[in-house]
């Protein structure tokens, strides 16, 4: 990498960061807290409080995408932390689940997702572009394996409420780095063609990576629902399960470091892909098999451990090429909406796979 792409890629991957460390405090303790709350004697409410954080920025990723194309990255970068700020500050002032809904809810709406990707898109050369989408993605397992630790004590100091003032802190400070930190963006040529989603819906090749992200999504979410209990069936408290989780992605990491990267230069991405695919897979059948034999000697946290790190070997390597790829495959002047519409299927995902 140039130093140039080097400061683009740490920034906007420390954008992610500061945004999703906010977002994954919460998922650990926020059914819980959640439940206090005037009103919080609803389960389905509470599940509303959850997921209507997806669903509005499932809708939104499009349209910030597209605006991206038009109006530049980083207006719309900011636009969208600003938006994600104001929900936090909302769902810290909660009175009730009503407000909390309303605050998770403005914080969906900020849906920079795709306007980032697409700007580390455009400042980085395709062949160090997996490279860059990797740091990212390793900055976001990094910020849900810290939470996965820090939340449950940091809820014990300043609850639910002082989370989302912390998040909505985070978003602030992201604001900053936008503004101070990442390189100005690439110039765009007054008479180029701008985002459009019939061009990029049209495209067979952005549609398979859409369907991937879907089927990848909706998969790790669908494991979240049943990994807890059979960790806790294996013998490990709940307020434990961190000792499996964190060493699994930390390894996962270093196993993408050592094999990715290398073998991306030697012109084997397309292999290394579809051996994630293949992976990834492989460990569903092992989580079937661990469901329905708990009685087995074989079955354990040993068992369970290795399943986890080997998911997070093969995901890490798609959440990487995945979106790398569509930057490569859309028109650079439709990146925006590419990778708007395959955040949306992101997030479709992860609500189909909580369905």
């Amino acid at each position: 990498m140039t130093p140039l792409e080097r400061r683009a890629s740490a920034s906007l991957a420390s954008i992610f960061a500061l945004r999703m460390l906010g977002l994954f405090l919460v998922l650990p303790v926020f059914a819980l807290e959640a439940a206090r709350y005037p009103g919080g004697d609803d389960p389905a409410r509470i599940g509303l409080a959850m997921g209507i954080y997806g669903l509005t920025q499932g809708f939104l990723q499009i349209p910030f995408g597209i605006a991206s194309d038009w109006w530049g990255r980083k207006r719309v970068i900011i636009a969208g932390l600003l938006m994600f700020a104001l929900g936090s500050f909302v769902a810290a002032w909660a009175p009730d689940l009503n407000w909390l809904i309303v605050g998770r809810s403005l914080q969906g709406a900020g849906a920079i997702s795709a306007a980032v990707t697409a700007l580390l898109a455009d400042s980085t050369r395709d062949v160090v572009r997996t490279k860059a989408m990797a740091l990212v993605g390793g900055s976001i397992a990094l910020m849900f394996a810290l939470s996965l630790v820090v939340a449950p004590l940091l809820v014990g100091y300043i609850g639910l409420h002082g989370i989302f003032a912390l998040t909505g802190s985070l978003a602030l400070a992201g604001i900053a780095v936008i503004a101070w930190w990442v390189p100005p963006e690439p110039l765009v040529h007054a008479n180029q063609p701008r985002g459009n989603v019939r061009e990029v819906l049209k495209n067979a090749a952005l549609l398979r990576l859409n369907f991937g992200v879907f089927v990848l999504h909706a998969v790790q979410l669908a494991m979240w629902m049943a990994i807890p209990a059979l960790l806790v069936g294996a013998g490990l408290d709940k307020t434990l399960h961190w000792q499996v989780y964190l060493p699994a992605v930390l390894a996962s990491l270093v196993v993408m470091g050592m094999t990715l990267f290398p073998l991306e230069k030697r012109g084997y991405l397309r292999a290394v892909f579809l051996g994630a695919v293949g992976l990834v897979f492989l460990v569903q059948l092992g989580l079937l098999w661990a469901a329905s034999h708990t009685a087995s000697p074989v079955y354990g946290l040993g068992l369970l451990g290795t399943l986890l790190f080997l998911f997070f070997c093969g995901f890490n390597v798609l959440e990487a090429s995945q979106p790398s790829l569509v930057s490569r495959v859309a028109p650079a002047h439709a990146r925006g909406a590419a990778l708007g519409v395959y955040n949306t299927l992101q997030s479709l995902g992860f609500f189909a796979g909580g369905a």
